[in-house]
């Protein structure tokens, strides 16, 4: 039996291949039974995610993984096979299990360190567990993948630092205020980015978002997805004393604040900190308003700085992480292997029984009514002669079992002692 990966993700893929190629979550039940139906495949898990699309099986050693997978992928997406091709990767063994414990530890993200695709790969492990695609050596490597995660997330600090525009923000803010409990968020425009970090606001707490913008249509479907409230577009500078960060990204070819218009500001808030984020280009927010103490104003620019500053940083985790990746790939294939030569001692231990068994009973028949202490004596003595035998191929097999050649010290064996006649 054999463990393959094949797949594609945002490396090997543009967008428009991976939108073709992507499961929608409710026809995966159905697409794992379609995946069943290949000859010798045993177990199946399929993640999809935005960013990639892989499929792990476990199969017959004889078993094509790559071929079989990449028609799977073709039938199900409606693609043609040759033009799938060339997007795909595929592993096996080893570099399947490393591939796997790298997703899961967020290591072949675009973005290393995210947290999202642990998630995602857990509810892939278990959509198919609930399907009956999975059953013990797919198991087993999955959980194991989900313990190096969480290790390279204990051991590591790779997911600390913001490394989007957006998160930037809102980590900054939180530094700035310590909590973002109860702080009033306002939306300037309707920028991507702006969107964004109103998204990781709120999910840090904040209490209230206000939305302005030139277009009512778009200042209310903006209020609508954050349950927010609208301000007038052309008065939104009287409502800032109640605002505690203000993410500027309108359109508008000039500045929208001036310095002493954010000084009256704050003085109306009593000089209580405003975190100004200006993600707009052309600017929003004059620059001379940061000379206003109290005011925190931090453009694109300076956004981008703390991002580059700490992609730097978890790339050097990523080091420390990919190590513990590397190690415990050894520890589990030193445990597969390990397993896989448990028949082999149980059957080199039942054969050498049976001979012993055999010359006893040869022995009884030849001798006669033996003594209990005749008897003891005889079968101590066997045993021991049987062990002692016994001993030097099985701790050949447990010592060879993790290393390369395991495989073809294990069949030597089997072949000296006939194990599979």
């Amino acid at each position: 039996m054999k463990l393959s990966v094949t797949g594609l993700n945002h490396t090997t893929a543009p967008v428009e291949v991976r939108e073709r190629l992507a499961f929608e979550p409710a026809s995966l039940p159905r697409m794992m039974d379609e995946l069943k139906t290949f000859p010798g495949m045993f177990e199946g898990v399929i993640l999809s995610t935005c960013n990639r699309v892989e499929v792990a099986v476990t199969a017959d050693d004889a078993v094509d993984t790559q071929g079989c997978i990449e028609q799977f992928l073709a039938t199900a997406r409606r693609v043609e096979r040759d033009w799938l091709h060339p997007y795909l990767y595929h592993y096996d063994g080893r570099e399947a299990i490393r591939h796997l414990f790298r997703v899961a530890s967020s290591l072949d993200s675009m973005v290393v360190g995210e947290p999202q695709i642990l998630g995602q790969l857990k509810s892939s492990f278990e959509t198919a567990k609930a399907q009956g695609a999975v059953a013990g050596f797919l198991e087993t490597v999955f959980t194991r993948a989900f313990r190096v995660a969480k290790r390279v997330r204990s051991e590591t600090e790779i997911g600390q630092s913001a490394v989007s525009v957006s998160y930037a923000a809102v980590e900054l803010a939180r530094q700035i205020f310590g909590s973002l409990k109860d702080k009033h968020v306002m939306l300037l425009g309707a920028g991507k980015m702006s969107v964004l970090a109103a998204r990781h606001l709120q999910r840090g707490g904040v209490s209230r978002i206000i939305v302005t913008n030139r277009s009512p249509e778009r200042a209310a479907r903006m209020a609508e997805m954050f349950h927010g409230q609208i301000v007038d577009y052309t008065r939104f500078v009287t409502a800032l004393p109640e605002v505690d960060v203000l993410i500027a990204s309108s359109g508008a070819p000039h500045y929208l604040l001036t310095k002493d218009e954010m000084r009256q500001v704050i003085s109306a808030r009593r000089n209580r900190p405003m975190f100004l984020i200006d993600i707009a280009v052309p600017r929003n927010i004059d620059p001379s308003v940061n000379e206003i103490d109290n005011i925190f104003l931090y453009d694109i620019d300076d956004l981008q700085k703390v991002v580059d500053q700490n992609r730097q940083g978890r790339m050097q985790h990523a080091e420390d992480a990919e190590r513990i990746v590397d190690d415990e790939v050894d520890r589990l294939l030193a445990r597969l292997k390990s397993r896989e030569a448990s028949p082999t001692i149980i059957s080199l231990q039942k054969q050498l029984e049976q001979v012993r068994a055999s010359e006893v009973d040869r022995l009884r028949a030849k001798l006669g009514q033996l003594t209990p202490q005749q008897e003891e004596a005889m079968e101590a003595i066997t045993r021991g002669i049987i062990n002692k035998i016994a001993h030097i191929p099985i701790t050949e097999i447990r010592r060879h079992s993790a290393t390369p050649n395991g495989a073809q010290v294990v069949e030597l064996i089997r072949r000296m002692f006939r194990l599979d006649d």
